[in-house]
């Protein structure tokens, strides 16, 4: 997580990913975990608040470049996020880890292919300014790992379910099939998180004797003023495990 430097955060998720699908890593509750409150971002990197980012046109390449370059960086963030949940969240079932080191390893995997292809268009990740709103939540929700479920996968990467297929189809308008077909391969893997965050919030909430669905949106109403974009995807949130309730109350906020 500390680690600044892309290439060796990669590789450090696959061996430490490699050792726990060997056996050479277990869950051991009773050793404290050694959080840090920031993650390893590159130096050259600008973090600025979301407003200060300007949106440009895909019709030009640096556009085009910028637009990749803001969902490497999420990408990159959500790398920092999963080995949070694992190393954070102690004394949880060895599925859940299984769970969150596989996100780790994917998206380190989506992070990959999003800075090739800034690569092909002459530029890097670093290169333009980012802002830092998904780690941000990550400290919001630090405490428990029932909030971090909920709120992490089910609403943060539930919005990339949302947004990526628009960006998808407007890539493919600019006559870049290249990044829409990465997209679709990141858009795939994402439904994946998202429904693993459904599973965790809801066996978190069985274990605390609580009802998964009215706990789901109490947390929106504290922690996001109830507030849900729109419009949704629909059929791949129903794959990541949104229920049809859930779903007619989300797209009911959407028209507030």
């Amino acid at each position: 997580m500390a680690e600044p430097d892309p290439e060796q955060k990669l590789a450090l998720t696959e061996q430490t990913a490699t050792a726990w699908q060997t056996g050479r890593l277990s869950p051991d509750a009773t050793q404290a975990a050694a959080t840090t409150e920031t993650a390893g971002l590159p130096a050259q990197l600008e973090l600025v608040p979301p407003r200060q980012l300007v949106a440009r046109k895909l019709s030009s390449r640096d556009g085009r470049a910028a637009m990749i370059h803001a969902v490497a960086h999420i990408e990159f963030n959500a790398i920092n996020l999963a080995w949070d949940a694992v190393q954070r969240f102690r004394d949880m079932p060895g599925e859940f880890y299984e769970d969150w080191i596989r996100v780790a390893v994917e998206e380190a995997t989506h992070f990959g292919l999003l800075r090739e292809r800034l690569r092909d268009l002459g530029h890097d990740y670093g290169d333009f300014p980012a802002h830092n709103g998904l780690w941000e939540m990550a400290q919001r929700t630090a405490h428990d790992p029932l909030i971090r479920m909920a709120l992490v996968p089910r609403v943060l990467e539930a919005r990339g379910l949302d947004v990526t297929p628009g960006m998808i189809a407007r890539f493919e308008a600019a006559d870049d099939p290249e990044t829409a077909s990465r997209l679709r391969i990141i858009l795939r893997d994402e439904v994946g998180h998202v429904a693993a965050g459904s599973r965790w919030l809801r066996s978190l909430c069985e274990a605390r004797g609580l009802e998964p669905r009215s706990h789901y949106f109490s947390l929106l109403d504290q922690y996001m003023t109830g507030e849900i974009r729109g419009p949704l995807n629909l059929a791949d949130r129903r794959r990541a495990g949104f229920d049809e309730e859930e779903l007619e109350r989300l797209q009911a906020r959407c028209q507030r």
